[in-house]
């Protein structure tokens, strides 16, 4: 890790593989802004799922698995395909099916539990915390996920919730953060940076830290740059 020594704070992971929740980045525009059809994208089988209906229902809810994807491909650790591990959170009641047959989660406690057993992640659950402090934490062994409104696609424009959606801190220095978004629409897709008090307006004071196994550090030979 090398950190910038006038500061103290500048830090930044390279090379961070980026992911949408849906097949493929330049579709996310159509999706999001004129309801197309995900299955229209002919990349949409690529994350393991064969079913369109099921595609359909959970892409669009699996912010948090592309997280975790772009986490361990990252670090080098092995993982099926996102379809695969949603059977797993499933099974680990990462997400819970409601009634009216909505669905709650990710549910950060047996996310951190599941992610502990199957891939050796050391997860800290941050119930309440600011976007500062939660940036902080990111290390040369440590990425970070945030809950914040999906309107941060659109920074410039005005928000009206805070929270429901999960994004990638991957770097940080004195005035803000660095962050892949997996419903992001370009150019606030990949390797976004935004200032503290942009992401505040849409931040839910939550989220997560992940940290990379010993084993994961050893192979990886990612390195954090000064940006």
């Amino acid at each position: 890790m090398r950190v910038d020594e006038k500061t103290g704070m500048a830090l930044r992971h390279a090379d961070v593989p980026y992911y949408t929740q849906w097949g493929s980045p330049e579709w996310v525009r159509a999706i999001v802004e004129d309801a197309a059809d995900p299955c229209d994208d002919p990349g949409w089988r690529g994350c393991g799922f064969t079913e369109p209906e099921r595609y359909r229902f959970w892409a669009k809810r699996l912010c948090g698995l592309t997280c975790l994807e772009s986490a361990l491909d990252f670090w080098g650790i092995g993982h099926p395909s996102r379809a695969a591990m949603l059977d797993e959170a499933l099974r680990h009641e990462v997400y819970r099916m409601r009634n009216d047959g909505g669905v709650d989660g990710l549910i950060y406690r047996p996310f951190a539990q599941w992610t502990a057993q199957a891939f050796g992640l050391q997860v800290e659950v941050l119930p309440q915390i600011g976007i500062e402090e939660i940036a902080a934490r990111i290390d040369a062994d440590t990425l970070a996920i945030a809950s914040v409104s999906p309107e941060i696609r659109y920074p410039e424009r005005h928000n009206e919730t805070r929270g429901g959606h999960l994004i990638l801190l991957h770097g940080r220095d004195e005035r803000g953060v660095w962050f892949h978004n997996p419903s992001g629409v370009a150019p606030f897709q990949a390797d976004v940076w935004l200032p503290f008090e942009t992401v505040k307006r849409f931040y839910a004071g939550r989220g997560l830290t992940l940290r990379r196994p010993v084993r994961a550090a050893d192979v990886s030979g990612r390195a954090a740059r000064v940006v």
